[in-house]
């Protein structure tokens, strides 16, 4: 969608200048990168007590340690890319990229240097299923995903796939090869993100429609734009429910885990129902965009929650 807006039309920079540390913690997105390594040592565990060995090893530190570096390598390119859409966004205004605080030789530099040897340092202290796979992540996520989201509002279903990827890189860096329970937690990370995408797009749909940023939140009139997110939301929120469940029947988890994650579901999808009856019908209103909040805080708690419950549930455990 074309956009009028300049960068005249920026609120000033925060008159408080961040700290070095504060501005390589934004570069590197550290609360992204954090759910990044929580859901990555999520597939790791599962996969190491498949093999009946202690997951708690010098391989999951190394395959961490390896995943976090390129996770931090392909936020720093995609701020490298998005420096002047983030310019034109309240929220991204102050980001060290778009302020002019770091170079762009200096992005490009950090961001392609941490991605190349974070996944050969994966390669070689896991394996090279491990490190292809987060080396594809990430080019999936910079190449491809970052420069769609000014073309088509599909691309928040394209960059779905890099954004599930962690889980199953875990689950290769403990087993090698790619299993159908692997498989499942691709999956169950799949399907999550779209309610929570769909949260984040309402919230700050202005933002994103002022830097020409292409979401169903932004689409033209607002009517089809809330029909849009509303109907994304709620069937990703419904197919959470069996496909959370998928792991049980692959007799990865047992009952009690089947039992968390239906609750934890009806209560993703509950809070998707209220955010959809209220945007449908007042798309523009300050409860829209409180109930779009909700949404977000619940999926940010469920799925460390799922996961939590998927790891002390696991069939074959050898710790618990």
């Amino acid at each position: 969608m074309a956009t009028s807006a300049t960068t005249d039309q920026v609120l000033a920079p925060v008159k408080a200048t961040p700290s070095l540390f504060a501005d390589y913690a934004t570069l590197f997105k550290v609360r992204v990168s954090t759910m990044v390594i929580i859901t990555a040592g999520a597939g790791f565990y599962l996969g190491s007590l498949r093999s009946g060995i202690s997951p708690f090893n010098t391989s999951l530190i190394q395959a961490l340690v390896g995943i976090t570096i390129v996770t931090c390598g392909a936020s720093a390119l995609n701020q490298v890319l998005e420096r002047k859409t983030d310019l034109l966004m309240h929220r991204t205004a102050n980001r060290p990229m778009a302020a002019g605080r770091f170079s762009l030789t200096h992005g490009l530099l950090l961001g392609f240097a941490t991605i190349f040897f974070g996944s050969l340092y994966l390669t070689y202290a896991t394996n090279l299923l491990t490190g292809t796979l987060t080396l594809l992540t990430a080019i999936g996520y910079v190449g491809i995903y970052t420069p769609l989201k000014r073309f088509t509002p599909l691309n928040t279903f394209i960059g779905a796939f890099p954004g599930a990827l962690p889980p199953l890189i875990g689950w290769t860096a403990a087993r090698g090869h790619i299993e159908w329970p692997g498989v499942a937690l691709f999956a169950v990370l799949f399907v999550w993100q779209f309610p929570h995408f769909m949260a984040i797009g309402w919230m700050y749909r202005q933002d994103y429609a002022d830097a020409g940023i292409r979401l169903s939140a932004t689409q033209q009139p607002i009517t089809w734009a809330a029909r849009s997110t509303v109907a994304q939301s709620l069937f990703y929120a419904i197919l959470m429910i069996p496909v959370s469940l998928w792991p049980t029947v692959l007799h990865t988890t047992g009952y009690i885990y089947a039992a968390v994650a239906s609750i934890l579901g009806l209560v993703y999808l509950g809070y998707t129902v209220r955010f959809a009856r209220v945007t449908l019908r007042d798309p523009d209103s300050d409860t829209s965009r409180q109930y779009a909040r909700d949404l977000l805080h619940v999926s940010v708690l469920y799925l460390p929650i799922l996961l939590a419950a998927m790891m002390l549930d696991v069939k074959g455990r050898i710790l618990f």
